[in-house]
């Protein structure tokens, strides 16, 4: 008679603070380090997962079924997803769900171990998500060996070497090295992307640009140029754009802004219009003279409720950003447009007077579905000298 024994446990979450908690691999194999952050969203895992501002992070998700979608060609936010230009890996409560979707061309588990990327499931989400709520983000690895044997003093060193995201310039890492031209617009239902446009020249700084945001942007009438994050402003100038956009990516803006935000104070004295979101939307805010803090949680999900100061209207919104801009230290001539209704947070600026403004939360995501596309309309009306 055969005997059960449960299976082994082949992957592993051990802590800064030397905790170790053991579970099942999912994914590649090997082991990553991170910081250990959490997201509330249901689905978009694999936009979450490539989208370049996780750089260095591990996600894990609150929602248990991850995976019920696949994965398919067309949804990752960056082209090439393995490190550093993505998430480090992620952590699920549940094993990964089959997929049931017809646009699905790859089980998860196979697009992860295609692409590098580490999980671990059987993870209890709820006690990390409590933790980080109560005590902030914390660094992490997580491991995937099949035989479930782990050299714990060689992973604890080298998590204690990783140095954290506070005082980190990622944006450098995850940006394009070259200048390239964007024309595919947004994603129509059984028809693949739209075509590109020939309305308003938009120059736009790559920190880690997700590939739906230059897609809103042609969706609204653009034709974008993309430059790498350290391209001064000259050389954006010389482009003749007709506005300026600061992307979202990853890292510390105060680290990221030792280069680009006396870039971005050159550009905004040029008097075009700048429009910026996440990353961007911090270094604008440092660049007009405010400053960035490190949050103790963050936000990220796709369920947050953002006001609109200059009309009263809510919008749902997807975010992403462990660094906020602080409230108090905007100077009389940056206004305060947006706020979290979860806690407060800035969550968007315009300087008064001028073309300039920049949200925190990400407009492209859609989880409203699209309570915050206007942003990218007003940009190009700002182009376009309407009044």
């Amino acid at each position: 008679m055969s005997v059960w024994s449960p299976p082994i446990k082949t992957a592993l979450l051990l802590t800064a603070s030397g905790d170790a908690f053991y579970g099942y691999g999912i994914g590649a194999t090997g082991h990553t380090v991170g910081e250990v952050c959490f997201n509330t969203a249901m689905t978009g895992y694999q936009e979450i997962l490539t989208d370049p501002s996780y750089a260095a992070q591990i996600v894990t998700f609150t929602f248990p079924h991850i995976g019920n979608v696949g994965t398919n060609d067309e949804d990752s936010e960056t082209s090439n997803i393995k490190n550093p230009r993505a998430a480090h890996g992620l952590i699920t409560r549940e094993a990964i769900t089959d997929p049931a979707n017809y646009r699905n061309t790859a089980h998860l588990d196979d697009w992860l171990k295609t692409n590098g990327l580490i999980g671990i499931s059987g993870i209890d989400t709820r006690a990390i998500t409590a933790h980080i709520r109560e005590n902030g983000m914390f660094n992490a690895v997580v491991a995937h060996a099949p035989d479930g044997k782990f050299d714990l003093d060689a992973l604890q060193n080298e998590l204690n070497s990783f140095a954290g995201l506070e005082g980190a310039d990622l944006a450098g890492a995850v940006s394009s090295a070259d200048d390239y031209d964007w024309q595919e617009g947004r994603w129509v239902w059984d028809n693949g992307f739209a075509n590109g446009s020939d309305g308003p020249h938009v120059v736009a700084l790559d920190y880690g640009v997700k590939k739906n945001i230059l897609r809103c942007l042609v969706e609204a009438g653009c034709r974008v140029s993309v430059l790498p994050a350290d391209s001064k402003a000259d050389d954006v100038l010389a482009a003749r754009p007709d506005g300026i956009f600061l992307s979202n990516g990853p890292g510390d803006p105060a680290a990221t802004g030792d280069y680009a935000v006396g870039e971005i104070e050159k550009i905004v004295s040029s008097g075009k219009p700048v429009f910026g979101i996440c990353l961007g939307h911090q270094m604008l805010a440092r660049a007009l003279g405010a400053n960035t803090v490190k949050m103790k949680q963050g936000h990220h999900g796709a369920n947050h409720p953002v006001k609109d100061l200059t009309t009263g209207k809510v919008e749902i919104t997807s975010m992403n950003h462990g660094f906020t801009v602080d409230r108090d230290s905007l100077p009389d001539t940056v206004e305060e447009t947006h706020i979290s209704l979860f806690d407060g947070t800035n969550c968007g600026i315009a300087l008064k007077g001028k073309p300039v403004f920049s949200v925190q939360y990400h407009p492209e995501a859609s989880p409203g579905p699209q309570d915050s596309h206007y942003l990218f309309d007003r940009f190009v009306s700002a182009m376009r000298g309407d009044s």
